[in-house]
């Protein structure tokens, strides 16, 4: 059986997937008095064979002071521009339509599931229908400002509730478009 597109993410209450200047202070640390909750990463990353990434993200986690967390996991970032001068041998640069990113995704996914990971390819991949699955984690911070979820989907969206989980201060939500 062929992968599907998936999201995973958190945002704020408030719709925010990072402050200004890429500000991602408010999402929780692991939580020593909860190790137990990782929030169902493990099992998702577990489903993954490839990553769809905007180059924005990929910035931002490039610029995280640790190894680089997706392992020898295929991640195609989709950007215009030149990668960093030393980029994880795992990843690439693609350019093209979103169908034509998923696409290249999806085939180096192997048959596994492709997670789609930065707030403008979210949105035109929800507007080409072509996510199958959102895991969108709520934590309880409004931000005021920042880089949106959501806003600039080109069309209404609609999705079905799968399932819904409580944790130490986060709330998950499961969607499925509809």
């Amino acid at each position: 059986m062929p992968g599907h597109l998936r999201v995973y993410i958190a945002c704020s209450l408030d719709g925010f997937i990072a402050g200004e200047g890429d500000d991602l202070s408010w999402l929780p640390e692991d939580d020593v008095a909860h190790p137990e909750e990782d929030m169902g990463y493990e099992r998702f990353i577990g489903e993954v064979g490839a990553l769809l990434m905007g180059r924005r993200t990929y910035d931002v986690v490039r610029g995280f002071d640790v190894e680089w967390p997706y392992g020898d996991r295929p991640v195609i970032v989709a950007t215009r521009r030149p990668l960093d001068a030393d980029p994880p041998p795992s990843v690439e640069a693609s350019q093209g339509s979103i169908e034509e990113l998923a696409e290249r995704a999806l085939a180096r996914a192997g048959g596994r599931d492709v997670w789609v990971d930065g707030g403008d390819l979210i949105r035109q991949a929800l507007d080409a229908g072509l996510i199958e699955e959102l895991v969108v984690t709520l934590i309880p911070v409004v931000l005021g400002r920042g880089y949106p979820l959501f806003a600039g989907v080109e069309q209404r969206q609609r999705f079905e509730v799968v399932d819904t989980e409580s944790f130490a201060g986060p709330v998950q939500i499961t969607l499925r478009p509809v």
